[in-house]
């Protein structure tokens, strides 16, 4: 699939799409690159690529001992755009929901070249990792990433359990079936009592995931920061298998939402706390 990608060296190094299916031109493995996403810093460390990194947003924070140097470059949907600009990279990495599209005309038209990821699922997350690598000169690292994530889903398992995962409270909100949380949950094992709802981010009212009856009750730590002071504002689900059994459980939020590296481990880890491993 990956070879589809890539269409020759001259004039250009490489010609490949980003996840939106925008063409991107490279005339050379790009030197300087900017990530305005917090998961793809860490999966451009991952691919071994770091020294190409020039500048990231502060809410990039991993892998710490490399962001830590890195000129911060605003937030996700605040990004000092005028520095990166400055900065004159060779490619800038967005992604289609964390960042903003004014942002991203914004680059495009200061003419610089823009890589859009937008995984859904955890096999368009392995698909996104090999085009990241095609942009980035790091192809066999980025396969091997992608087999471990597609490793790490098989065998599905048999019974799928109930799982509210709700991800904000004041409002209450939760993610539908087109969001990568609910698919890696589904990887693992896990129904998402969310999964129909119209919004992919809905406001849900805790007399409705009461009458859903959750087994399990995942508490994510970002992006709001679930902890154990928050368990008595879910007393409204003490009637809940989840809560009978004790199957409430505060969860990295990272490996809830950072596509990329983390994801074939999430998969095993969500699948074992799942099934009551």
């Amino acid at each position: 699939m990956l070879a589809a990608l890539l269409v020759g060296r001259s004039p250009m190094w490489r010609r490949l799409s980003d996840d939106t299916g925008r063409t991107i031109v490279l005339e050379e493995p790009p030197r300087r690159v900017v990530s305005l996403v917090p998961s793809l810093t860490e999966l451009v460390c991952a691919l071994g690529q770091a020294d190409r990194l020039v500048g990231v947003t502060r809410f990039c924070t991993e892998p710490a001992e490399i962001v830590g140097g890195l000129p911060k470059l605003g937030g996700t949907k605040t990004p000092a755009l005028g520095r990166v600009i400055e900065l004159a990279p060779d490619l800038v990495l967005l992604n289609g929901e964390e960042n903003r599209y004014e942002d991203f005309q914004a680059l495009t038209t200061a003419n610089l070249t823009v890589f859009v990821s937008f995984p859904r699922t955890v096999e368009e997350t392995a698909r996104s990792i090999e085009r990241l690598g095609a942009a980035i000169d790091a192809v066999d690292p980025a396969r091997t990433v992608a087999a471990q994530i597609e490793d790490a889903c098989q065998p599905v398992p048999e019974r799928a359990v109930r799982v509210f995962c709700p991800i904000w409270r004041k409002p209450w909100m939760s993610f539908n079936r087109d969001t990568y949380a609910h698919d890696l949950l589904g990887c693992a094992g896990g129904t998402n009592l969310c999964a129909d709802r119209p919004e992919r981010y809905p406001v849900v009212e805790l007399p409705d995931i009461l009458a859903a009856d959750p087994e399990v009750i995942l508490l994510p730590d970002e992006p709001y920061p679930f902890a154990e002071r928050h368990r008595a504002s879910l007393a409204g689900l003490s009637a809940t298998a989840a809560w009978r059994t004790g199957r409430v459980h505060f969860i990295d939020g990272k490996a809830l939402s950072w596509y990329g590296p983390r994801t074939a481990a999430a998969v095993r880890d969500f699948r074992s706390l799942l099934a009551g491993g």
